[in-house]
C-alpha cells in the first residue's frame, strides 16, 4: 500500500541518518583525542638508578603514582612459581615504619584508591589520592622499596593467602584447569607457560631465603620505574621525589632475563575431560608475530576484524547469524617477547561446538582468500584507534601506567604519533599476506568435554 511505503521509505531515511551520526560522533571523538595524542613527559634519573616520569596534569586536584618493577612469573625458576605474586601481596605486609596492612588504610583514609597487579614480565603498584597527599605516597613506596618485613610470620600468611586464592579461582572458574592446559600446549615450555598466581605444590616450599633473595635482587632503585601524573608543581617535585628516594641503595644490577628460543611444533588437537565445566567448548589459538616485529601491526588490525566488538566477522557470525556460540571471547595476547591469537568458545553441546568450529575456520579461511572492503577495514582501524588512544586518555591513572609501561617495553613515547600511524596504515593487502602466514594448519586447539 501507499502508506506502508510511506513508512518504509520514513524508516530509510531514519537509519541512513542514524548511520551518518554515528559516524559523524565517531569521527569528532578521534578528533579530539587526537589533540591529547601528544602529552608533556619529563623525565631524569637518580643516582641510585631509579628512573623518574613526570606529566603535569591540573585539570583535576589529583595525582597518579605509579611504581612498576621489572619482574614477573618469567623471572622465576622451575619449583619457585609464585614468587612474583606472592611478593606483591607481601608489599602490603609492612616495613620499617609502616605497619601489616597500613599502606592500604593510610590511602583510602585520605579518599585515594590503591591497586596492584603482576604479570609475567612486570610488577605494578598505583594508586590515585588528593594532590596534596602526594608526599604520603612517596614516603610509603619508598619505606617498602627500602626496608620491606620479611619474616616467617608473614611468608606464612602470605603463602596461605596465595594458597586460598587458587583454591577461590578454581570454584569460581570451572574453565581454568583447561585455560592452564591451554597455555603448556601453545608455549611449550616452563618459561611462559606456568600461570602468573604460582603453583600450590611449589608456594607451599618457598621458604624465606627464596622471597628475600628475590626481593633484594628486584625490587631495587635501579630496576623500577617511579611515574606521576596530575596536579603537582614541576619546580617542587622532583626535590620531594629526591628527598624519599635518593637515599635508598642502588641494587645489584639483575641478572639477565634468559628465555627459551620459540619451539618450532606442528599444529595441535587435543581434549580435555573437564568435569568442573558446565558446557563443552573450545580454546583455539595460533602463535604469531613477537609484539617487537612489524607484523605485529597488522595483526593487531586483524583482531579487530575478526572478533573486537559486536560488528566484528566472528560476533556477528557465532552470534547473531547462526547463533551456535553461548560464550565467546579472544584476542592478541603478549607475554613479554612472544604474542599469540587466542579464541575461546563455550557451547550449549557438541554439536554447536562442531559448528562453532567449522564457523571460524570459515572466516579465517575468508580473511585468507577475499579482499576485504575498504569500510570495514576503515572501522576495524577506527575502533582500534580509540582503543590505543584510551590507552592513557581515560585517566591520570592510565596516562601513569601506559607511560610506565612504554618505558619497561623499552618503546620511546616521542614516537607515540608514528607508532600509532603504523597500525592505521595496514593495507587490504597486508590483511590476505599476515592471514596466510599465521593463520595455518600448525594450530593448537583444545576441545573441552563435560561429563
Amino acid at each position: 500500500s501507499i502508506e506502508l511505503i510511506k513508512y518504509t521509505m520514513i524508516i530509510k531515511k531514519y537509519i541512513i541518518f542514524s548511520q551518518v551520526l554515528f559516524l559523524l560522533f565517531i569521527n569528532l571523538s578521534l578528533q579530539a583525542q587526537e589533540k591529547r595524542m601528544s602529552f608533556n613527559v619529563n623525565s631524569f634519573k637518580l643516582k641510585n638508578g631509579l628512573q623518574v616520569f613526570l606529566s603535569e596534569d591540573n585539570s583535576l586536584p589529583l595525582i597518579s603514582v605509579v611504581i612498576a618493577y621489572k619482574v614477573g612469573s618469567l623471572y622465576e625458576k622451575p619449583g619457585k612459581t609464585g614468587l612474583a605474586y606472592m611478593l606483591e601481596n607481601l608489599m602490603f605486609y609492612g616495613s620499617n615504619n609502616v605497619g601489616r596492612m597500613q599502606h592500604i588504610s593510610f590511602i583510602q583514609k585520605v579518599g585515594g584508591q590503591l591497586n596492584a597487579e603482576t604479570r609475567e614480565d612486570k610488577t605494578i603498584f598505583y594508586q590515585t589520592v588528593p594532590s596534596n597527599q602526594l608526599p604520603l605516597v612517596l614516603w610509603l613506596e619508598s619505606d617498602r622499596m627500602k626496608s620491606l618485613t620479611i619474616n616467617a610470620s608473614n611468608v606464612r600468611k602470605a603463602k596461605n593467602s596465595l594458597i586460598e586464592e587458587i583454591h577461590h579461582r578454581s570454584a569460581n572458574n570451572h574453565y581454568l584447569e583447561s585455560s592452564q592446559y591451554f597455555y603448556q600446549l601453545i608455549y611449550n615450555d616452563f618459561a611462559y607457560s606456568h600461570p602468573v598466581i604460582g603453583k600450590e605444590e611449589d608456594i607451599a616450599n618457598i621458604t624465606i631465603e627464596d622471597v628475600n633473595n628475590f626481593y633484594h635482587t628486584y625490587y631495587t632503585p635501579n630496576n623500577a620505574v617511579l611515574c606521576i601524573v596530575g596536579n603537582f608543581e614541576g619546580r617542587k617535585i622532583q626535590n620531594i621525589i629526591r628527598k624519599y628516594f635518593e637515599t635508598i641503595p642502588r641494587g645489584e644490577t639483575p641478572p639477565p632475563l634468559v628465555l627459551p628460543k620459540v619451539s618450532e611444533t606442528k599444529g595441535t588437537v587435543k581434549t580435555l575431560n573437564n568435569y568442573l565445566a558446565s558446557l563443552p567448548g573450545f580454546y583455539l589459538g595460533f602463535r604469531i608475530a613477537s609484539p617487537y616485529e612489524d607484523d605485529y601491526y597488522t595483526l593487531s588490525i586483524i583482531e579487530y576484524i575478526l572478533l573486537r566488538g559486536k560488528s566484528s566477522r566472528l560476533y556477528k557470525k557465532l552470534f547473531k547469524k547462526e547463533r551456535i556460540a553461548f560464550q565467546f571471547n579472544g584476542g592478541i595476547e603478549k607475554r613479554n617477547d612472544r604474542a599469540i591469537f587466542k579464541i575461546f568458545v563455550t557451547n550449549s553441546n557438541k554439536i554447536t561446538m562442531q559448528q562453532s568450529q567449522k564457523a571460524i575456520f570459515s572466516e579465517i579461511t575468508n580473511l585468507k582468500s577475499n579482499l576485504i572492503s575498504k569500510k570495514e577495514l576503515l572501522k576495524s582501524k577506527n575502533i582500534f584507534k580509540m582503543d590505543y588512544i584510551n590507552q592513557y586518555d581515560q585517566s591520570i591513572e592510565s596516562k601513569a601506567i601506559f607511560i610506565s609501561e612504554t618505558f619497561l617495553s623499552q618503546n620511546t613515547l616521542d614516537n607515540l604519533p608514528n607508532e600509532l600511524e603504523r597500525y592505521l596504515s595496514v593495507t587490504i593487502s597486508d590483511v590476505i599476506g599476515i592471514m596466510n602466514r599465521y593463520f595455518t594448519d600448525e594450530k593448537i586447539l583444545l576441545n573441552i568435554n563435560i561429563r
